[in-house]
């Protein structure tokens, strides 16, 4: 391909909204172009980078006896009244009518649909166990789209929908998603992690998230050194021991503390350290409050609560309105000695003696507080794992590190099928509901992932699998050079008929100009003709990745790509 028939539209400054590295270079390099809030064109050189993503997944999926299907991207109102989630999904559900006035959404994910599908194409449970997947378009209406294509309204999304007779059959069909998945991570060359996640409201029984390493990404996850353990850091179970008598040497004492609210200054202002402070936060389903309490360097953990306190609703904080009126003081006095709401201690505050706590005074705070264990309604692991906390697993210790969510693989079990009436015959007659797992990778996001993991200042670093061309041609000033000219034509030649995605540079900009869009792009191999190397018969290859500079024989190209793509050169 050549540049002169190739639209590449690089621009020099960033956009304004633009708060993410991927965000910043996909804008900069051409790779898309924002048309709405969330929704974004793919120009052809990120539509290349989107089809490799797009081609491995697929051959993963297939290679593991999924089949390929498409399903509509608007769907009927009935289907998702059936399994209750009409109402349910919230106002990520784009609702729409047609002229008749029947109601439709834009498909947000596809549980409801393939259901439908299958319970009317499958009967027995002889044609079990089966596996369909889609490329398909998906639309959630964020609250807040940002980080570009990161959280975009509209995206790529492969989902994988499998039907079994029994659990053991689903068993065995999640193992093989999840060597697939692990798979198509491996050969996108991107470091990731797979993590024990919480099921959300997809439903089911069980689930694992995948996850790219990286800085900006918004997740954390928990892991030891030796990778035999690894969670989402919602679903870190840490099993504390609680201590069994009360160690208190003095009793507690009312402490004036003026203007002090935040735990950082109360240990200042008691020349303690922060473990040895108590947080106690108000929180709430929208209809009860509770009193919870946590170790002051550590953080609630909202999906262990909300287990522990059986409520459906997502639990949040209190006002501060709703804290004054309810505890009689500001947040920053809340304490835990307290009878005006059920109090929820975790494992590591309750083994704290002689604490730092709000008094629910304002201005005051309790010096040498402990625990009466009466007014306590349930001690529990509540809180976020930190770095250096003890693996579950017993292995080593955990490290917090932040991940971007590009997969979740989930075992549904019949919740679907129970309410939506998905049954077949078993081998005795009755009738029984199928038993389904889900599996979606966010194919448009790991483009974004990829770049947050792999970028200098320069601009993108694609690893090999993602790249748009493997290597670039550049001849200098082949206009005014007929020499540099015939030899750019006869590498981009021999590189064309070795099957090597090459795009020859043939327009007329300045060379600065043009090593700064390749750098910007990513492309891994720049090869650079000129009268001098020509003179020396050699060519300058420059790598992407480590901006290594290496001069070969120019007739002897083939070589060199040979060893770049099998990983003899550092690449």
């Amino acid at each position: 391909m050549k540049t002169s028939r190739f639209f590449i539209n690089t621009l020099r400054e960033s956009p304004n909204d633009a708060e993410i590295v991927s965000h910043k270079l996909m804008i900069k390099a051409g790779l898309v172009r924002k048309n709405a809030s969330g929704i974004y064109s793919w120009l052809p050189l990120g539509l290349k980078i989107l089809r490799k993503v797009e081609n491995i997944v697929r051959k993963e999926m297939e290679s593991c006896g999924a089949q390929e299907l498409l399903m509509p991207g608007i769907i009927p109102s009935e289907l998702w009244i059936e399994s209750k989630r009409w109402e349910e999904y919230g106002p990520e559900l784009l609702r729409i009518k047609d002229r008749h006035s029947r109601a439709f959404c834009l498909g947000p994910t596809h549980e409801e649909v393939i259901t439908s599908l299958v319970r009317n194409e499958v009967t027995s449970y002889k044609q079990l166990p089966i596996n369909f997947f889609q490329i398909q378009t998906k639309f959630r209406d964020e609250i807040r789209p940002r980080f570009g294509i990161m959280r975009a309204r509209e995206f790529l999304m492969k989902d994988a929908y499998s039907f079994h007779a029994n659990q053991e059959s689903l068993d065995a069909t999640y193992l093989e998603m999840f060597k697939a998945y692990s798979n198509i991570f491996e050969k996108l060359h991107l470091e990731f992690r797979a993590v024990i996640a919480d099921t959300g409201n997809i439903g089911g029984t069980g689930s694992h998230e995948f996850h790219v390493l990286a800085d900006s990404g918004e997740d954390f996850i928990a892991s030891n050194d030796n990778g035999s353990y690894a969670a989402n850091l919602e679903m870190v179970n840490l099993d504390q021991k609680l201590r069994e008598i009360n160690e208190s040497k003095e009793p507690h004492q009312l402490i004036e503390t003026p203007n002090i609210k935040s735990i950082k200054e109360v240990a200042e202002f008691f020349n303690t350290t922060i473990q040895n402070c108590i947080k106690t936060l108000l929180v709430t389903d929208g209809k009860n409050f509770y009193c919870i309490c946590v170790r002051g360097d550590h953080e609630i953990n909202f999906v262990k609560l909300k287990r522990l306190l059986a409520v459906e609703k997502e639990l949040k904080m209190a006002s501060e309105k709703d804290v004054l009126k309810i505890m009689g003081c500001p947040i920053g006095s809340v304490g835990p000695m307290t009878k005006k709401c059920s109090l929820y201690v975790d494992n590591d505050a309750f083994n704290c003696i002689n604490f730092i706590c709000g008094a629910n005074q304002d201005g005051f705070h309790l010096q040498n507080a402990n625990w009466n264990k009466k007014q306590i309604d349930k001690i529990a692991d509540i809180r976020n794992a930190i770095d250096g906390d003890p693996s579950p697993d017993g292995s080593g210790v955990l490290k917090i590190k932040k991940g971007i969510e590009v997969g979740h693989i989930f075992k549904l079990g019949v919740k679907y099928s129970n309410s939506m009436k998905a049954f077949v015959t078993d081998s005795d007659g009755s009738s029984i509901p199928m038993v389904m797992g889900c599996y979606g990778i966010g194919i448009s996001r790991i483009v974004a992932a990829a770049i947050e993991q792999n970028h200098d200042e320069k601009g993108i670093i694609w690893p090999l699998p993602l790249a748009p061309f493997l290597c670039a041609v550049v001849p200098i000033k082949r206009k005014s050079s007929p020499i540099v000219d015939k030899y750019a034509e006869k590498i981009y030649k021999q590189l064309t008929e070795m099957n090597v995605e090459v795009i020859f540079c043939d327009q007329n900009k300045r060379p600065g100009v043009l090593f700064s869009d390749l750098d910007l792009i990513g492309i891994p191999l720049r090869i650079v003709v000129s009268e001098k190397n020509i003179t020396d018969e050699k060519i300058e290859i420059k790598l992407r990745k480590n901006n290594k500079t290496i001069f070969w024989g120019i007739n002897d190209i083939q070589s060199f790509i040979e060893k770049f793509q099998s990983g003899e050169m550092d690449s």
